[in-house]
């Protein structure tokens, strides 16, 4: 634990220019359960390697750790929150309402989305048209119609499939992975209809009712902000799939196999060279205003994005991240090392 000696008064009186009174020295961190292994491994490291505390971490998934991030400046709000998609502007409106106005993005690299089961069950090859079919809340019938989903196994949308009960688990809708999947799969799946890509022309928002809704009948089930639950259920149910980072079917293959996707598996090199069609960017962002403020947070920030972390040979590359490509990581650096709000 980092010392606040005297010299420097008592940690509730000590005051930085942005009106902030440090009344804790450890770091907060919340956001999202993808890059939440990440940041562990970052954090334990940072406090054995430093005279800081260990940064706490909180898996709140992206969008609830951008809405308290977003809530204000001060103690009692997040210093750094990760996060598995880009902040949204309407998030950067909320913040600068709460007064959090100097916001740094750090992008730390790339992550698959993976649709995985048991390795006791068949791997599937499925497309986003398929997936779509199998989990949009309603389905346009011959007529154009939207009906609600009348799917209950595999083999019903291809024959090739298997025939089981459609039962998949997934991230709530604060998750980015959540945001990402419907945006890589299921809005993909849904503009290969050409009804429905006909509708995003003509009525947006009932697109994107259509598009981006997930079946409520008992076939889709959130599973919350915990992606291991999600592959502990997946090893004790075969017939089951899940929805979750890369990262965290890398590390358990001994228990679940990725769905391929338009024929590519999930795999380190199909991520990185862009042919599996179901990646995204992870990022984490930190509130300037306690820079100064909370010790540590310049350094942590250091650590995570040096070369040793996140480069290609970076110890998070064993960990399942997708490194950035050198251009991306000295760029990512250098608003790392200056601290210059880039939002």
């Amino acid at each position: 634990m980092r010392k606040i000696t005297s010299g420097l008064l008592t940690a509730a009186m000590v005051v930085s220019a942005s009106g902030i009174a440090q009344a804790r020295d450890q770091i907060s961190i919340v956001g999202s359960s993808t890059v939440y292994p990440f940041a562990t491994v970052v954090a334990e490291r940072f406090g054995k390697a430093s005279d800081f505390s260990v940064p706490k971490i909180e898996s709140t998934g992206s969008g609830g750790g951008l809405k308290l991030f977003c809530a204000g400046v001060g103690e009692n709000t997040p210093d750094i929150t990760n996060a598995s998609r880009k902040i949204k502007s309407s998030e950067i409106e909320k913040c600068k309402s709460n007064g959090v106005s100097d916001i740094i993005e750090v992008q730390i690299g790339y992550d698959g989305i993976a649709f995985a089961n048991s390795v006791k069950g068949p791997q599937l090859d499925v497309t986003a048209q398929e997936i779509y079919m199998a989990l949009a809340n309603v389905l346009p019938d011959e007529n154009g119609e939207l009906k609600p989903n009348p799917y209950t196994s595999w083999n019903q949308i291809n024959s090739k499939l298997p025939d089981a009960k459609i039962e998949v688990l997934g991230p709530p809708p604060t998750s980015g992975t959540r945001d990402a999947f419907v945006e890589l799969v299921m809005e993909a799946g849904c503009d290969s209809n050409p009804i429905m890509k006909a509708l995003s022309k003509t009525d947006k928002t009932k697109y994107k009712a259509a598009c981006h809704g997930i079946r409520e009948d008992g076939a889709f089930v959130e599973a919350g902000e915990n992606d291991n639950l999600i592959v502990q259920k997946l090893a004790a149910n075969p017939n089951a799939f899940g929805i979750f980072g890369y990262s965290f079917l890398d590390q358990n293959k001994d228990k679940v196999q990725g769905a391929k996707i338009g024929g590519v598996e999930p795999t380190f090199e199909a991520i990185g060279d862009g042919s599996y069609p179901v990646s995204r960017s992870l990022f984490f962002y930190v509130k300037k205003a306690h820079l100064g403020v909370i010790p540590g947070i310049q350094e942590y920030v250091n650590a995570f994005t040096s070369e040793d972390a996140i480069g290609e040979d970076g110890y998070l590359a064993d960990r399942g991240l997708i490194p950035l490509a050198v251009r991306e990581w000295e760029q990512v650096r250098e608003y790392a090392t200056t601290m210059k709000p880039n939002l």
